[in-house]
């Protein structure tokens, strides 16, 4: 065997071994020895009852998951849900209306808020967007939407911006980012041939947009959507700073909660037992399975189905 031959034979090896250990072995590993870790709380409490009750007591060592997990997906669809519309026009902007000369400038300083560290959004949202929130927009929005059926019963409550409305719009700073260069980069990947065709049949530049490329950008919007939704689902830091920590299934946007993560961040150091241990192990296997229940979901029922959708267009 040549010394290429012999080299290639080796990368693609290391290569293949490398793929197989991340993506299939380090799953593995994690969720045995998260499964096994939890062992304890899953012969004490099962998994109905765990996941259905409400009370969190390390004193009584008595916990469920309900609270936790109920914060964990509010401020995880709060922040999706203030980061899409943001995230799609931002990249509408990039991609369509931009100067040429200015779309690095722009893309960077968009892309740049990505590597700043989560705990410095925690920080920030604490000691500048907190404050804001319980002295000028929560009110604001009390006295506009709290007299209104139905909406009104989600701002009751005194203003303290530890709340879960204040950390789904932190996380969704937070995940913008990553929404929006995933969109933008499927916006530019329409043929160009389709945007031409659009503007020959007399279409203005925002007709093209919305019945060209957002049609076609559609599978990546998605795909961005839930990745970012991924990131929202693991986020601690920045979410640690502002929900307050408290065991309770809230009523009110304006109301302290917590989330998974949190939980096991916060109380990690402090469960003095076996079974408050193995109890936020438990914790983590649910964030686990949530987490790649939710990519598998996306990837074999969403994009596969938007997939196979473009492509029947297509031929």
């Amino acid at each position: 065997m040549k010394k290429e031959e012999l080299l290639e034979a080796s990368v693609r090896t290391s290569l293949g071994v490398f793929s197989l250990f991340v993506g299939f072995l380090f799953p593995l590993v994690t969720l045995f020895v998260l499964l096994r870790e939890s062992l304890p709380a899953i012969e004490k409490f099962g998994i109905l009852r765990f996941l259905t009750g409400t009370t969190w007591d390390p004193v009584a060592e008595v916990f469920s998951a309900l609270p936790a997990l109920v914060g964990t997906l509010l401020v995880t669809f709060l922040a999706s849900a203030i980061a899409l519309p943001v995230s799609v026009g931002i990249a509408i902007f990039i991609a369509e209306l931009s100067p040429r000369s200015l779309k690095p400038v722009f893309s960077t300083a968009v892309e740049l808020l990505g590597a700043i560290p989560s705990i410095i959004y925690g920080m920030w949202g604490l000691f500048v967007i907190a404050p804001l929130m319980a002295e000028h927009v929560e009110p604001f929005l009390q006295e506009t939407l709290g007299a209104l059926p139905l909406v009104g019963g989600l701002f009751e409550g005194v203003p303290t911006g530890v709340d879960a409305l204040t950390a789904s719009f932190v996380l969704s700073i937070m995940i913008i980012p990553f929404m929006s260069a995933i969109v933008k980069d499927s916006f530019e990947m329409t043929p160009t041939l389709l945007k031409e065709a659009g503007y020959g049949l007399g279409a203005t530049k925002w007709e093209v947009v919305k019945d060209v490329v957002v049609p076609y950008a559609l599978p990546g919007i998605v795909g961005g959507m839930i990745l970012s939704v991924g990131r929202a689902l693991g986020e601690t830091m920045a979410v640690a700073f502002l929900t307050g920590n408290v065991h309770q299934i809230p009523t009110s946007l304006l109301e302290p909660l917590t989330t998974i993560t949190v939980a096991i961040a916060n109380e990690f150091t402090e469960a003095d037992s076996d079974l408050y241990l193995s109890s936020l192990y438990y914790l983590a296997l649910i964030l686990f399975l949530l987490s790649f229940g939710l990519l598998m979901f996306a990837k074999f029922v969403i994009l596969e189905r938007l997939g196979r959708r473009w492509k029947t267009r297509g031929s």
